[in-house]
C-alpha cells in the first residue's frame, strides 16, 4: 500500500533551476507517483508512493537532470520520519514563539565533520544551532532572532562546509506534516 512520501528539492526556484509546480507535479505524474501535491513554489512536493525514501532520491534526481537540464539534490522522507524530526526539535520554546525563524535543514547524507562547530563560530547575538539524528537522517535545526536573511551563520550553511541538505522554516514543516496527516 502507498504511503506519502514528502519530497524536498535543494535549490528549487530559490536561486537554483526554475521549475514551476505544475512542472514538478508533472514530473511525479510522469514516474508513477500517486497523487502529487506542491506546497509553495520552492521545492516542496508531496506525493503517495511505495517506493523506498533513497530509491527514490535517485530517481528524482535521475529525473531532475532529463527535465530540467540539471541534477536536483532531492531529501525524501517519511511521514514516520518527518513525525520523529518535529519531536525531536531541541527549539521548542522558539518555534512556539517565532516559527519563521527557525530553520531546519534536512541533510541528505549528514553533517560532514566539524560542520557544526564550524557553524556556531558564526552565531551572532542569540543564533544557536543544534543537530539532531533521527530515522531518516541528520537534521540541523538553527535559530535566527534577527532573521535568515541577516545571519551569517546561515549564509555560511553551504554544502561546501556542512554538506548537502535543504532548509525549510518551522511554519514549512509543520505545513508539509498537515499535507501527510503527521
Amino acid at each position: 500500500m502507498a504511503e506519502h512520501r514528502i519530497i524536498l528539492f535543494r535549490a528549487m526556484n530559490t536561486g537554483g533551476v526554475r521549475a514551476p509546480v505544475a512542472e514538478q507535479r508533472a514530473m511525479a505524474d510522469a514516474m508513477g507517483l500517486k497523487n502529487p501535491r506542491t506546497l509553495l513554489a520552492s521545492g516542496n512536493l508531496v506525493v503517495e508512493s511505495d517506493r523506498d525514501p533513497r530509491a527514490l532520491e535517485a530517481a528524482i534526481e535521475a529525473e531532475t537532470e532529463t527535465r530540467f537540464g540539471r541534477r536536483i539534490e532531492t531529501i525524501v522522507r517519511t511521514p514516520d520520519q518527518w513525525a520523529a524530526m518535529i519531536a525531536a526539535n531541541p527549539m521548542t520554546a522558539e518555534a512556539e514563539a517565532e516559527p519563521s525563524r527557525l530553520l531546519v535543514m534536512m541533510m541528505k547524507d549528514g553533517l560532514k565533520p566539524g560542520a557544526l562547530e564550524a557553524l556556531r563560530a558564526f552565531a551572532a547575538g542569540d543564533e544557536r544551532i543544534e543537530a539532531v539524528s533521527v530515522a531518516g537522517g541528520e537534521a540541523l535545526f538553527s535559530w535566527h532572532p534577527d532573521g535568515v536573511g541577516h545571519s551569517k551563520m546561515a549564509e555560511k550553511a553551504q554544502p561546501r562546509l556542512i554538506g548537502v541538505g535543504t532548509g525549510r522554516n518551522w511554519n514549512t514543516v509543520l505545513k508539509l506534516a498537515a499535507m501527510v496527516e503527521v
